[in-house]
């Protein structure tokens, strides 16, 4: 059972999630105490969003025969995963007023946001709203646990927002015909798949520019490089793509994208 729990969490996307923003509060100066708590925060409230999301799309996820989906196939009893989620939903708040009342709240809506992607927003032209409010909240989540509870500047919010606009486009892809099959029309499926393609690589690219040129003072060598790196490799990846079954797009954006994670960490969360 406790493998069926974990397989239905997503566990992959909640601990990246996870170690991003532990990463963001380590660079921002927190304890170790502090950065544990927000971390275990952070986990609880992304396992309960995976929850969310395979309980909700157990019927469809059983009509399209998805492989490792345990609450679809009988493995895992939808009692559990509610129960599950009963419990870490609130926890996942209640452990963030550590970090004090301004950092809850702003956990809260984003996992409000979450929450509400996986109960319907998925199927409808705005699937991708809550992934741009979340992620760009979470820079916000650390930067208001600080004392003074500041806000972090706009263009950081937004190229975290960009990365999670990026998540959801590339996120998608492999399941658009599964998807469709089975009544779900979020906006890639609406765009199709080269329009996909193409915004998840222009909001990478987006947040690599936001990332190199939005902290104040000349952007050094290294960050300045990752620039047309990013450009090159998005290029590179979409010409490939363009063959029949090639996945070279879908790889090049990932790429990226770990390319910018390694800027947002470098970058920490100052204030506003």
């Amino acid at each position: 059972m406790l493998r069926a729990l974990v397989l239905a969490s997503h566990p992959l996307p909640a601990l990246a999630v996870t170690l991003v923003t532990a990463g963001l509060a380590a660079s921002a100066g927190w304890s170790v105490p502090g950065i544990i708590a927000i971390a275990v925060a952070i986990l609880l409230g992304q396992l309960s969003v995976g929850w969310l999301n395979d309980l909700v799309d157990a019927p469809r996820d059983a009509q399209a025969e998805r492989a490792g989906k345990p609450l679809a196939s009988g493995e895992l009893h939808p009692a559990i995963a509610s129960a599950a989620i009963a419990v870490s939903a609130p926890a996942a708040v209640l452990l963030t007023l550590v970090s004090g009342v301004p950092a809850a709240l702003a956990h809260l809506a984003a996992l409000a946001s979450a929450w509400a992607y996986d109960l319907g927003v998925k199927s409808t032209p705005f699937s991708v709203v809550p992934f741009a409010f979340s992620f760009g909240m979470l820079p916000a989540i650390v930067s208001l646990g600080e004392p003074g509870s500041p806000w972090p500047p706009l263009w950081l919010m937004a190229a975290a927002a960009a990365l999670g606009c990026a998540a959801h486009f590339v996120n998608v892809l492999p399941d658009l015909a599964d998807d469709a099959a089975t009544g779900v029309r979020g906006l890639p499926h609406r765009l199709g798949p080269l329009a996909t393609r193409l915004l998840a690589a222009a909001l990478v690219l987006a947040a690599s520019v936001l990332l190199a040129f939005g902290p104040p003072g000349p952007p050094s060598a290294l960050v300045l490089a990752a620039v047309p790196f990013a450009a090159l490799v998005l290029a590179a990846g979409l010409a490939l793509g363009r063959k029949a079954g090639s996945r070279a797009a879908f790889r090049a954006v990932l790429l990226v994208a770990l390319v910018d994670v390694v800027l947002l960490l470098h970058t920490g969360v100052p204030s506003a």
